[in-house]
């Protein structure tokens, strides 16, 4: 989705870079002084930005685009061209972006702060999926238009919006993505996998089980980027923008920035080196 991918390829970015964490730290300063085209971690995000994940967000915006502009658009009449190439650079742009704030913070010896960019950018993309910008995006994601969308009621009770998610499930954006999935999800994580058990070896430190991988990246996902993302919309909605907001910030703050939260525990889990004080901080 338009709204969505902005922060979504902010966040891909920044996971490459953190899974290649072991290797970016023992760069010599010959090759950290060659230039950014010479790490070959940052060309597989620009490859896997360009020719997997932009044209996916191209197709959906071409053949579904009420839902890809979440509902805001209505057909290819409303969408200015400009917008169209705008969207398909960000795509790219965003990701290396992710990378490139990731791969600096590791270079100063800041690991911990650099996972945590990966989560930024997919808090920000559920927490538009769940709340949007008016506390519908959950349903203008689950609306395969606009048609559809438009027959929500405002506020649904939990049977009609299982029933209409159900529905869904079926139509043929849902399924398109589905497509798309076994294509982007198996090349992303097998990418992730194969450069931390990598870095691993090359600094001779034990080596993390594939599952185990695997099973804590999909749980800083849908765990706990995802539960932040719940939790500040269910703050919104009870507090307002102006007081929801800024609640939502000081208890992620808490829960999950700050070391020895939810967060250390992932980043630990995955073996990665250590940070300085707070996790923020360069190792001196």
């Amino acid at each position: 989705m338009v709204q969505v991918d902005v922060f979504w390829s902010y966040g891909i970015g920044a996971s490459f870079a953190t899974a290649a964490t072991h290797q970016l730290r023992s760069r010599t300063g010959s090759a950290r002084h060659a230039g950014p085209w010479s790490d070959p971690y940052l060309m597989a995000t620009v490859l896997y930005c360009a020719v997997l994940f932009a044209p996916s967000g191209a197709w959906l915006l071409w053949g579904f685009p009420d839902w890809e502009t979440m509902q805001a658009a209505d057909g290819h009449g409303s969408l200015p061209a400009w917008l169209v190439a705008l969207f398909a650079a960000t795509n790219v742009s965003q990701g290396v972006l992710g990378y490139w704030v990731a791969a600096r913070l590791i270079a100063s010896g800041r690991a911990y702060a650099a996972f945590l960019q990966a989560g930024v950018g997919y808090t920000g993309m559920f927490f538009i999926l769940v709340h949007g910008w008016d506390g519908r995006g959950y349903q203008r994601f689950f609306s395969a238009d606009r048609e559809t969308f438009a027959t929500w009621p405002t506020q649904p009770g939990p049977g009609e919006a299982l029933s209409r998610m159900g529905d869904w499930l079926t139509s043929p954006v849902a399924l398109t993505l589905y497509g798309m999935g076994i294509v982007l999800v198996p090349v992303m994580l097998s990418l992730m996998v194969h450069w931390l058990r990598s870095g691993q070896r090359q600094a001779t430190a034990p080596v993390t089980g594939r599952l185990r991988i695997l099973g804590t990246v999909l749980g800083a996902v849908f765990g706990l980027a995802l539960g932040t993302a719940v939790g500040a919309s269910v703050l919104v909605h009870l507090l307002g923008w102006w007081l929801g907001v800024p609640v939502a910030v000081a208890l992620a703050a808490l829960l999950v920035v700050r070391r020895g939260a939810a967060a250390d525990r992932l980043f630990t889990l995955l073996a990665l080196p250590p940070s300085g004080r707070a996790g923020l901080e360069p190792v001196r």
